[in-house]
């Protein structure tokens, strides 16, 4: 037994010592690896001034500017995020290398036919994501809504203007020399009709056309039954050409009946309105002398108006020939007159920046009276199933519009888009760089887009190489290029001179 005691114990000792050296290997070498790890975190810390951003080492010390203890930068304040840092990437989505706002959620082609690059979740343009604290985020007021799907319409309200229907407009002028002996439309505003008289003119001229007419006439009775038919048709061309005389001068054919009838010569002869309207404008009065070409009446038909809507230029998408509106007078409460639109005018009117709408309305009443204001209202045709964000999310500068995605985490992520029509309700179409779902800032979005220019301000000064962004890649392909041909033109000059 004590033979066997001792071989046990002998054995047991060994083992205790060999378990006592494996286990000081295991500690020394987990501290040696945090050691590491703690000394290569130190060296890739960086330092800067809270009040000078701009500063940026690589030593913990004081502001040059200010004096100030340097703090060490955040991580990920240059737009990476964990999976970045830990090396797994995920694909967000794919972006068209020539248009930052062509995406689609699988690779493919673009407009351009180029193919289509993938974009990470840890990165933007230009590399400026942002992360924000969740009490930061509460103390901004920021707010999201969801980009979704829906129908856009409009209702546009604007001003009419009633005027005259232009193609019923009328005037009325003196052919021929004369004195005004009596005026029978003596006001402006009268209504006139077809065949009424409207004045009476003395003019020797035509005292003399009509004795004229009466030789004529009393030359063809006597030279008509002649045996020579030439000297017949010879005074019936000449009481022809007598009669249209007369009537080139506006006299009637009544009146050349019965001047031939009676033969006797009036001193005046009397004027006859031809078209149905209202006297807009009177430009004589009795005893007034005329002469060929004066403008006497201006006469207008009221039966029918035209309605002139201002359509601003971003109204004019809405809107287009044929389209059903409602005219309402404004002074008549519930009065409204169901229309279309008849046509739109194709320039812009310079001073007001408008396009004219024109509509036309029974007005056989008079109701409605020229330079008289209305209200008209139209609805446009709908859009279908229009990818919608609300218009206070998109940040207009200059050529470009942008909007910041909410992402997990406090992340924030501004993305070029392009819009399309404006609805009402303060809806915005979408045509390109946004999917259904996602989560768009619709307020606080200018402290974003300053925190967002900032961080990628940093980030550029941190990490000058810059990031390989579709931009950049086409950027660095011309560079190149030119540099390519650079070189062969330097190759040229050395073969020639050599």
């Amino acid at each position: 037994m004590k033979r066997l005691l001792k071989p046990i114990l002998y054995l047991f000792t060994v083992l205790l010592l060999a378990g006592g050296v494996f286990l000081s290997r295991d500690l020394s070498s987990s501290q040696s690896s945090t050691v590491e790890t703690e000394h290569n975190h130190a060296e890739n810390t960086k330092y800067t001034c809270g009040m000078h951003p701009m500063i940026i080492v690589d030593e913990p010390g004081s502001c040059p500017i200010c004096g100030m203890d340097l703090t060490p930068l955040k991580q990920g304040t240059g737009g990476n995020d964990a999976a970045a840092v830990s090396g797994e990437r995920k694909i967000k989505y794919w972006q068209a290398p020539m248009d930052p706002t062509f995406i689609r959620d699988e690779p493919g082609k673009s407009p351009m036919g180029m193919d289509l690059i993938p974009v990470y979740e840890d990165q933007a343009t230009g590399g400026a994501i942002i992360s924000i604290d969740p009490t930061t985020i509460q103390n901004m007021g920021v707010r999201t809504a969801a980009v979704m799907r829906s129908d856009l319409s409009r209702t546009i309200r604007t001003v009419g203007l009633v005027s005259y229907e232009e193609s019923k407009q009328y005037v009325v002028t003196a052919k021929i020399a004369g004195w005004v002996e009596k005026l029978y439309i003596a006001e402006t505003g009268q209504q006139v009709k077809k065949g009424q008289r409207l004045l009476e003119i003395y003019s020797p001229e035509l005292v003399t056309a009509q004795q004229e007419l009466l030789l004529a006439r009393d030359n063809y009775n006597s030279l008509k039954q002649s045996s020579f038919p030439q000297i017949s048709a010879s005074a019936r061309r000449l009481l022809d050409s007598s009669r249209k005389r007369l009537q080139l001068w506006d006299v009637s054919k009544k009146q050349i009946d019965r001047l031939e009838k009676t033969g006797q010569v009036r001193k005046t002869v009397t004027l006859y309105s031809a078209y149905n309207g209202i006297v807009t404008k009177k430009m004589i009065n009795e005893g007034m002398y005329i002469k060929p070409g004066m403008t006497l009446l201006n006469l207008a038909n009221l039966s029918k108006v035209w309605v002139l809507a201002d359509l601003y230029e971003y109204q004019l998408p809405w809107v287009r020939t044929g389209q059903q509106v409602k005219v309402e007078l404004p002074y008549v409460h519930g009065r409204k007159f169901d229309a279309h639109i008849d046509y739109l005018y194709p320039y812009v009117e310079p001073k007001t920046r408008t396009v004219k709408a024109r509509i036309e309305l029974d007005n056989s009443d008079f109701e409605l009276r020229p330079d008289m204001y209305v209200n008209v209202y139209l609805r446009g045709e709908q859009v279908e199933d229009a990818l919608v964000i609300p218009q206070e999310a998109v940040l207009h500068s200059g050529e470009k519009q942008t909007v910041f995605v909410a992402l997990s985490g406090g992340r924030f992520e501004p993305r070029q888009v392009q819009t399309g029509l404006q609805g009402e309700n303060g809806h915005i179409e979408v045509l390109q760089g946004l999917f259904e779902g996602e989560q768009v800032v619709t307020s606080a979005q200018f402290m974003l887009d300053s925190e967002s220019k900032l961080r990628e301000a940093i980030q550029k000064m941190v990490n000058p190489t810059r990031a390989e962004s579709p931009e950049n890649r086409v950027t660095n392909d011309t560079e190149n290029l030119f540099a390519d041909d650079q070189e062969t033109s330097e190759e040229d000059l050395d073969s020639l001179f050599n």
